[in-house]
């Protein structure tokens, strides 16, 4: 593997506090020296970084590929692209896929996917129940003897609460995350928009806020019972942002995070029957939107994701309740981070520790720093950097994003993974 000098960037390393101009050099996949070149060391490829900040790679924890099963919306190859266009260099993959990861074998199924795809460093979530079907356990010691980084349902309902105890005694016994997204089905109603004054205006079904915040505080209690570690995937509404505050003050075991789009946009934003605007869960009122962002500001919830989710164009055709949920948010992820730091929201650190350091604490992983002898996971982007979300400039598969057309600021330049440079802006080549 090559040798690589990146030469005179701004080093941003939350996890080790570092914040300062300076050299990185990287020698078989790893990072070998900060600032001062190790003994006898000659680069032999150099990457001049002035004016460009060099942190991390980006680790998103909510993410969907549509592969195995639905190829025709996105493949691995697609969204990897995309994703190493964005700075990220780990992905972790919900499991509802078709079949939904509920086997050793698709768990298999998918590492192989990565690997051909030349983006190794995708973590399934393993399926907390046979088929995603809320009913019958499925094996979560295989699955996490497979390779999957955790167990959650995806957003898909569990039967009852008696199911819901057993998983959560089952993944605690043998120390699995479990990563839940809470939601609770009879109050939601198949509503497709957040239940106030926008959704009774255009007639839409309205998703109240307590869907979300009964199912919290159900898993919050049980989470108490059973000692499972629980993340709180996509948190939407400011009494949620209060019940895990209380949580985590009592001594619990739970972390949280925030989709990207819950910090921008509320229901205010939707334009009628505008389907790139369907996400779940919905975009809420502008009270939860500056309560989320409070949480991020204060730390009560310090990790933020793109709850990815591409789609082909008939998906977002018809009526507005009939489409499918979701938007394409990968290549939004730096640009929309940099507006929150430039609105004065949270420090460029700050920001950089929520994709980075905090999500590989949250999911145990020995990434998102810059440690000598660490995996050289690094994004180097140009903060300043203005481009327009359109054709010319996207490579996810999918095009439904609320932001298509807009100008945004800043992108990734260089991404490194393992020491390998899997992208770069001008040439957009993937290096095999």
């Amino acid at each position: 593997m090559s040798r690589i000098q990146i030469r005179q960037g701004r080093l941003i390393d939350p996890a080790h506090q570092i914040d300062r101009i300076g050299d990185l050099y990287i020698a078989n996949g790893k990072i070998v020296a900060l600032f001062d070149a190790p003994d006898g060391f000659t680069p032999d490829t150099i990457i001049e970084a002035e004016n460009l900040i060099v942190c991390p790679g980006f680790i998103d924890i909510s993410t969907r590929l549509r592969e195995p099963g639905q190829s025709h919306k996105a493949t691995f190859k697609t969204e990897t692209v995309a994703a190493a266009s964005a700075g990220i260099t780990t992905l972790v993959l919900q499991p509802d896929t078709q079949p939904a990861i509920d086997t050793p074998a698709i768990t298999e199924l998918v590492k192989e996917l990565a690997k051909k795809t030349g983006y190794r460093q995708i973590h399934p979530i393993g399926a907390l129940t046979q088929n995603l079907a809320g009913q019958e356990l499925s094996s979560m010691l295989a699955l996490k003897q497979a390779g999957c980084i955790a167990v959650g349902n995806a957003g898909k309902p569990v039967a009852n609460l008696l199911v819901l105890r057993r998983a959560m005694e089952y993944a605690a016994s043998h120390d699995l995350l479990l990563i839940y997204r809470p939601n609770e089905y009879s109050l939601s109603n198949q509503g497709c928009a957040h239940e106030g004054a926008i959704a009774t205006r255009y007639g839409l079904p309205g998703i109240p806020e307590t869907a979300e915040t009964i199912a919290l505080s159900q898993c919050l209690e049980l989470a108490e019972l059973t000692a499972c570690r629980v993340h709180f995937g996509q948190i939407s509404c400011r009494r949620s942002v209060i019940k895990i505050q209380q949580a985590q003050k009592y001594g619990l075991n739970v972390s949280a995070d925030l989709a990207m789009h819950q910090l921008h946009l509320t229901e205010n934003d939707m334009k009628p029957f505008d389907s790139a605007y369907h996400v779940l869960p919905p975009l809420r009122s502008e009270q939860d939107k500056y309560s989320l962002r409070n949480a991020l500001a204060q730390g009560i919830i310090n990790c933020l994701c793109s709850d990815h989710q591409p789609h082909d164009l008939d998906a977002k055709l018809g009526a507005f309740p009939e489409t499918e949920p979701g938007i394409s948010a990968l290549e939004t992820l730096l640009p929309l981070l940099l507006e929150l730091v430039r609105e004065n929201l949270v420090t460029l650190s700050q920001g950089i520790a929520a994709l980075t350091q905090n999500p590989a604490r949250i999911l145990g992983l020995n990434r998102g720093h810059l440690s000598l002898g660490a995996a050289a996971d690094i994004c180097l982007f140009d903060p300043d950097l203005k481009w327009r979300v359109d054709h010319q400039n996207w490579r996810s598969k999918g095009v439904n994003t609320p932001f298509w057309g807009r100008t945004l600021t800043g992108r990734a330049l260089y991404t490194l993974q393992s020491g390998k440079i899997i992208y770069r802006l001008h040439t957009g080549e993937r290096y095999e």
